[in-house]
Formats: C-alpha cells, structure tokens, sequence
C-alpha cells in the first residue's frame, strides 16, 4: 500500500499547493485591503497543509526526498492536484466561484478524513477541517453578496460559476489505489460526499438568487495526471528559484 498512500497524500498536498499559490498571487491585488489580506491568510493556511501532506509524502517515499524536492522538482505531469485549483485567478467573481466550490468539497473531504485509520492523514484532516470550515463560511458569504448585489456582480459571478463548472467532478475521481485505501479505511469514497456537497452548493446558489449551471461536459484526468494548460505557466513561476539554483540555501 506504500505506493497507494504516496500518491494519495500527494494528491491532497498538491491540491492544497496548488491553490494556495493561486490565492497568493492575489497579494497587494484585492479589491479591498481586508480582502486581500484575508486572501493572503487563506493561502498561508493551504501552504501549511501543502507542507504536511508533502513532509509526510516525502516520508513514506524515502530515498531522501523532501517536501521541497517533491513541491519544486516535479513536471506537470507528476503533478496530481484536481483541476479546479489551477484554474487562473481572473477577476475577483472568478476566485470566489471557484473557491467556493472548493472550500466546500475540502471541508466535508477533510471531515471524513480526521476519522482515517492514518494517524498522520487524520490529524492533519482535523487541523485542516477546522480552516476549510471559515474558507467555506468567506467564500459562501461573497457569493451571496456578489450574487444578490448589482445587475453587474450578479451576471459575473453567474458566468464564472457557469464557466468553471466542468471541473467539479474532477474533485469526486477515485483511481484503483484510492479504493485500496478505501477498502483500509484511509481513504474516503468521495462519492459519499457528494450529495452533501451538492445540498450546501445549491443552498448558497439559492440565497445569492443565482442559477446552478445545466449539467454538461465534464473535464477530468487530474488523478492521471493530465492538466489544463495553466498548470504549466503556474509551475513555471512557483518553481523557478529552485529549477535556477538547486539546493540554494538562505
């Protein structure tokens, strides 16, 4: 089962790496000062999950691996974070949409998870539960205010549900060795959780008088490791200093 949970933390480490970098590169660009340092805060909290998954990753794989050598010098390809979390930024309904939808599937992903027979998974799921509980509450709250604001935010922000709306059941996938760990109760059926995720979507869809969008294609492959053409420009960024200057230290 060691190559099962190695890949299955990095598929949580790097969703959580992913787009904690998304959010950081709303830094001194909110539209609000409280905005952007809230933004900033929720990045810090997706980082220091990203570096517990990873550590514990770099743990199971040995071979001296290290959280930064797992974060800094893999390609897209080795890259397993879900597609939504690599979706850019764009304006602020964007990031709101797209956060929203992630905040919730993490807070009930992570729920199940602080149950996990994996000491390591399920205390890291308890601290990250209790984050993902206020991410929720932030995103849920500006949906509604975007939403049931002006003829102006209410047609955006329907769009950028609209638009991103093709990733979602990229969250829900499970390979084989995700049903191994299933089956060993580390892993959670994310399919259990679906429902509940629909009722919480669909009830602050509700409150900000906008429409869930009509169910159509949807893009997958995360678990495979195929990516939209964003991740690549992200990597480029986020890796370069350690590409650049292998094992620089401060």
């Amino acid at each position: 089962m060691k190559k099962e949970l190695y890949e299955y933390c990095l598929r949580l480490g790097d969703s959580a790496l992913i787009h904690g970098q998304r959010l950081a590169e709303w830094c001194s660009n909110g539209p609000i000062l409280e905005e952007d340092i809230a933004l900033s805060n929720i990045s810090l909290d997706l980082f220091g999950q990203a570096r517990m998954l990873l550590s514990y990753a770099a743990e199971i794989k040995g071979e001296g691996a290290t959280e930064d050598t797992i974060a800094f010098r893999r390609n897209e390809r080795e890259y397993f974070n879900t597609l939504l979390t690599e979706q850019p930024n764009g304006h602020f309904g964007d990031t709101v949409a797209r956060d929203f939808m992630l905040s919730v599937f993490n807070y009930l992903l992570h729920q199940k998870l602080s149950e996990s027979k994996d000491e390591q998974i399920s205390a890291i799921a308890q601290k990250a539960v209790k984050e993902y509980a206020y991410h929720m509450r932030h995103f849920g709250e500006w949906v509604v205010r975007l939403g049931d604001g002006t003829e102006e935010s209410k047609n955006k922000i329907q769009k950028s549900f609209n638009d991103l709306w093709m990733f979602k059941d990229d969250m829900f996938v499970l390979n084989e060795g995700d049903r191994k760990l299933v089956k060993e109760g580390v892993a959670i059926d994310t399919e259990t959780i679906r429902s509940e995720w629909d009722e919480t979507v669909n009830s602050v869809l509700n409150r900000a008088t906008l429409k869930r969008p009509e169910e159509g294609y949807q893009l997958k492959g995360s678990r495979e490791g195929v990516h939209t053409e964003h991740l690549g420009h992200l990597l480029c960024e986020m890796q370069y200093l350690q590409r650049a200057y292998p094992d620089a230290e401060w």
